[in-house]
C-alpha cells in the first residue's frame, strides 16, 4: 500500500476530529458493550473510509468511532481485521497506522482467546504481558519507512509494564480475577488440534488467538504504548476438548464484558 493511500485516509478523517485523540481502542469478538460507555461524536462506516478493509466476520461490526470515554478523546475500532480473512498484514494493521498518524499515544486491544493455562476459567480476563508470534507473515516485512519507526524495533516491552501494574491493582480493588499471561497468535481460521494445544502450552503460551499481535507490533514500531486484554472464551486443555461454536465464544465474551468494561474505562481515565 502506498504512502499516498494513508494520506487519503487521514485527509478523509481529519474533518471529523476537533481534538487530537490520545487513545485508540480495538474491540474484539463479543466485546462491543464498551460502546455504550462512549460519548460518540462520529460513527464512520469502514466502507466510507478510503482504503480501509471491511470485516467479513459476522460477530464484528465495521465502524470507526470518534468520541470521548472517561473524558478522554478516543478513536475506537468497532470490529477488526484478521489475516485469515485473506488480507495482507499491511491491510490488517492499516487502521493502527491511521490511528497513530492521527496522534494516538496509547493503544488498548481486546480479544477473545482460548485458555491454555489450566488455572484459567471461561469468562475470566487475562492481561497480555508478552506474546509468541506464530503468524506466517510479519507486519513489518518489506521496505521500512523510517518516519514511522526503526527497521529493527525493540520488543523487550511489547505491553507497557506500568499499565499492567495499574490494571492489577485496580482489579484487586474492584474484586475481580485478572490473570496475566503470554498470548500466542496463530493464523486460523481453524481451531487448534489437541496436539497443537499441547505444543502451544509447551512453548510457554497461556492463551491462543488469531489477532492482536500484528496490531501490537505496528503500534510499538510507531512508538505507541500498548495495553491488551484477552477474554478466555474456552478451555483449550487437550483432555477437556469439545466441539465449540461461535455462539459459545460470544456468550463467554459477554459474561466477561462487565469486568472488561470497568477495566478499560478505568485505564482510559488514568492514562495521559
Amino acid at each position: 500500500m502506498s504512502e499516498s493511500m494513508y494520506h487519503e485516509s487521514i485527509d478523509f478523517l481529519k474533518p471529523y476530529i476537533q481534538t487530537q485523540p490520545l487513545i485508540g481502542i480495538v474491540l474484539g469478538t463479543g466485546l462491543g458493550g464498551l460502546v455504550a460507555d462512549i460519548q460518540i461524536k462520529h460513527k464512520i462506516p469502514y466502507t466510507s473510509i478510503p482504503h480501509f478493509p471491511v470485516s467479513t466476520v459476522e460477530s464484528h461490526q465495521g465502524y470507526l468511532l470518534i468520541g470521548t470515554l472517561a473524558n478522554k478523546e478516543v478513536i475506537v475500532m468497532q470490529g477488526r481485521f484478521h489475516y485469515y480473512e485473506g488480507y495482507s498484514m499491511e491491510q490488517v494493521t492499516y487502521p493502527i497506522r491511521i490511528m497513530a498518524l492521527l496522534g494516538i499515544q496509547n493503544l488498548m486491544i481486546s480479544n477473545a482467546a482460548g485458555g491454555l493455562n489450566p488455572e484459567f476459567e471461561i469468562g475470566e480476563l487475562m492481561l497480555i504481558h508478552d506474546h509468541i508470534n506464530l503468524f506466517p507473515e510479519h507486519p513489518l516485512r518489506g521496505k521500512n519507512n523510517p518516519q514511522w519507526g526503526p527497521r529493527f524495533p525493540d520488543m523487550s516491552e511489547p505491553y507497557a509494564f506500568n499499565y499492567i501494574e495499574i490494571a492489577e491493582k485496580f482489579a484487586h480493588s474492584a474484586n475481580f480475577k485478572l490473570h496475566k499471561g503470554v498470548y500466542a497468535g496463530v493464523q486460523g481460521p481453524c481451531l487448534e488440534t489437541r496436539a497443537e494445544y499441547k505444543y502451544l502450552r509447551t512453548i510457554g503460551a497461556d492463551a491462543v488467538g488469531m489477532s492482536s499481535i500484528p496490531e501490537n507490533i505496528v503500534a510499538r514500531h510507531m512508538g505507541i504504548k500498548v495495553f491488551a486484554v484477552s477474554v478466555i472464551t474456552d478451555k483449550c486443555i487437550p483432555e477437556l476438548l469439545k466441539v465449540l461454536s461461535l455462539e459459545e465464544v460470544i456468550a463467554a465474551a459477554q459474561k466477561a464484558e462487565p469486568n472488561l468494561r470497568k477495566l478499560i474505562h478505568y485505564m482510559v481515565s488514568v492514562l495521559d
